[in-house]
């Protein structure tokens, strides 16, 4: 068993290291010594960051990345004293009069003062995580919702409940803050740290950490690029008042600037003594402190088989309002299941607590409302309707592939694919078509544009102009080299495999043959970050945010490298590389304006449309639950943007009710049926 060392402490002005790493009794002497040396060079490089790094307005920023002016040319206009300081430290007397404090108390609270502490929850996943890490590559899979996502305490989070914009954007609940302070003029926000607030290893978090957080995220030891782009961009400077005071200076005044800073959280620096080159493997399998209420211990990691999460009994947050009805299992107990039949039967025997019904089969075949556990009142189900930015299910084409990167067969296979028959057949008509990219943002949702309907004679048409004119022996159309027109269609989605046999069989009808290959979530996962696909069919997860992001996916920073080459573990899976798109993208980012935003969000729709190398699918307007009935909820069940029954973990266990209903299970005891309806948020 791996256990946390400490090493001498390291006490410097500005920068300070405790132990931050495990090792095992065998570690020799000259190990210790070589780390030593490690930890002592990333502190005097840290040092020297927060001493030399400036600010660079976004306009220099653009120039040096497009080759307008030189790093040579940087450096010496920073010699000069031009660019003002990203790091600065100054006192509480510093600090603006005038400002006013929010904290958030005056809005309602999240959760149910019903809710119970104890028990285990009982879970699956399909596979296991190829990392513990939440940055770097192979970290953006589902798995990181347990990690980070769905658990940590952020500096405040936006109220659930409540879709009211203000002057300042969202309304907020205070998470690591006590208070917080923005001042628009100047595009900065003021945090005061919760006292209590602390690590789950028991250290204090304190302004040191969210120093730290800007040094690795702008580090190109953590390999990943979006981030270190991410945190140059958009941030032009953090000061340091006391230990638990600092600011945060925005580069751009977007009608929610404040959400960068506040829907954030800080990085432990005295884990991370060890960064560098090597972080990506060094940092594979350690489980980093967190401000949330669950660690993940080395002994409770069972490699390719579960992981179990554990409550802090001395949370930090227990009592903290908002947090206090949350969080309620003593344990989360999650194990490695790949086949989704054997996790249902799981679940219908007891073993574990809840299953998704969101797809119809489940919801009207596998535990239909007169299924025996349901009609016994042993077992619940519910369907919840949120109101949030939609996760586009689409098929996502690479443009970087031969066939691929002529917008006629791209356009062919928009109307080869017949998803409206697979929304009626498959999911009984209870999703929705997809239309675009951006559904759920309001007035920045382009309300006009509509998705290719299914047309054999329109794909015949477009296929012809790119050369497929005439059919094979098996229906498939060649050109007159003798080229079938074939491409794979990949998906991480096991579930799916039979709506997208539906659409291999459709898609046939008019020439186009889909080699379709279906894997395990993680694999898949990585083959679209490898951007080794063709077409890949997945869907990403989005915040439920003011405005759509557009950089991240289709800006052809993201798609090739300076030298052309396609660039890796990026978000870019078409290989989006369109000057016009790129230009907008670009504006959008910068602009401070709402109204034009929102012309430029529907501009960049319209292009992406037009270029035809995204399938939009379908959308998913609720999500539907199975769980026995020792799992509570609280009375409307769950919040308006939640997107899934577990996200804001409100639900908590009766554990003498799991005595009972398993006696149950066994006799002729019955309880009332329950089917319900949450619809309070629906559209």
């Amino acid at each position: 068993m791996k256990t946390l060392y400490s090493l001498a402490t390291l006490v410097v002005p500005l920068f300070v290291f405790f132990g931050c790493s495990s090792k095992s009794d065998e570690s020799s002497k000259e190990q210790d010594a070589e780390l030593q040396v490690k930890v002592e060079s990333l502190k005097a490089e840290v040092e020297d960051y927060y001493r030399t790094k400036v600010a660079l307005p976004i306009e220099v920023q653009d120039q040096l990345e497009n080759g307008e002016v030189t790093q040579e040319e940087i450096d010496q206009r920073t010699a000069a004293g031009e660019f003002p300081k990203f790091f600065q430290f100054k006192n509480l007397e510093n600090l603006p009069t005038g400002l006013a404090w929010e904290d958030g108390s005056d809005l309602p609270e999240i959760g149910s003062p019903k809710a119970t502490k104890g028990g285990t929850s009982y879970g699956t996943i399909q596979d296991f995580p190829r990392t513990l890490r939440t940055i770097g590559p192979d970290s953006n899979g589902s798995f990181r919702t347990l990690l980070l996502d769905d658990v940590a305490v952020l500096i405040a989070h936006r109220h659930p409940n409540i879709d009211e914009i203000g002057p300042n954007g969202f309304r907020y609940i205070a998470g690591l803050a006590k208070e917080w302070a923005i001042d628009k003029a100047s595009q900065t926000v003021y945090i005061r740290i919760d006292p209590k607030a602390r690590w789950s290893d028991g250290e204090p978090i304190t302004s040191d950490d969210f120093l730290f957080k800007f040094f690795f995220m702008h580090s190109s030891y953590i390999k990943a690029p979006w981030y270190n782009n991410f945190y140059n961009r958009f941030f032009s400077g953090i000061t340091k008042y006391d230990d638990l005071t600092f600011s945060v200076k925005l580069s751009v005044d977007k009608p929610n600037f404040a959400t960068y800073v506040l829907e954030d959280i800080p990085i432990p620096e005295h884990f991370y003594g060890e960064l560098g080159d090597d972080f990506p493997e060094r940092y594979q399998w350690r489980f980093a402190p967190t401000t949330g209420a669950y660690a993940l211990k080395d002994e409770d990691i069972r490699k390719g088989e579960s992981l179990t999460f554990t409550r802090l009994e001395d949370w930090w947050a227990k009592d903290k309002r908002n947090f206090r009805y949350r969080y309620n299992y003593d344990k989360r107990h999650i194990r490695v299941v790949r086949d989704v039949a054997k996790s249902f039967e799981m679940f219908k025997k007891g073993e574990l607590d809840a299953a998704s019904l969101t797809l119809a089969e489940y919801w009207y075949d596998k535990l239909p409302n007169n299924d025996p556990l349901v009609e016994k009142g042993l077992v619940s189900k519910a369907i919840f309707y949120n109101q949030r930015p939609r996760p586009p299910y689409a098929m996502w084409i690479n443009r970087d592939k031969p066939l691929l990167n002529d917008r006629n067969i791209r356009l062919g296979i928009q109307y080869a694919s017949n998803w409206q028959l697979v929304i009626d057949k498959y999911f009984r008509g209870d999703y929705q078509r997809l239309n675009h990219t951006a559904i759920g943002y309001g007035p920045f949702t382009h309300p006009g544009i509509k998705a290719r309907e299914f047309s054999v004679d329109k794909a015949l048409e477009h296929f012809a102009k790119a050369g497929f004119k005439e059919r094979g022996p098996d229906g498939i159309l060649v050109n007159d080299a003798g080229a079938k027109l074939s491409v794979s269609l990949t998906t991480g989605y096991t579930t799916l495999k039979d709506a997208l046999t539906i659409i291999k069989e459709e898609a046939a009808k008019a020439g186009l043959e889909f080699r379709l290959q279906i894997m395990d979530n993680t694999a898949g996962f990585k083959l679209a970050m490898e951007k080794q696909h063709e077409i890949h069919f997945m869907a990403w997860g989005y915040g439920a945010e003011m405005y759509p992001r557009y950089w991240e996916t289709f800006h052809s920073v993201n798609a090739y490298n300076p030298d052309g080459s396609i660039k890796t573990q990026t978000n870019n899976l078409n290989s989006m590389n369109i000057s016009e798109l790129d230009d907008l993208i670009d504006a959008y980012r910068a602009s401070t304006d709402s109204s034009e935003m929102i012309k430029m969000a529907h501009n960049m729709e319209e292009i992406i449309h037009n270029d035809a190398s995204v399938v939009p699918a379908f959308q998913i307007p609720f999500y539907r639950i199975g769980y026995w009935r020792w799992r509570q909820y609280p009375d409307d069940f769950n919040l308006m943007i939640s997107e899934s029954s577990s996200e804001f973990a409100l639900s908590w266990m009766d554990v003498e009710e799991k005595r009972r209903t398993l006696r149950a299970l066994r006799s002729d005891e019955t309880f009332e049926k329950s089917i319900k309806v949450y619809d309070q948020y629906k559209n």
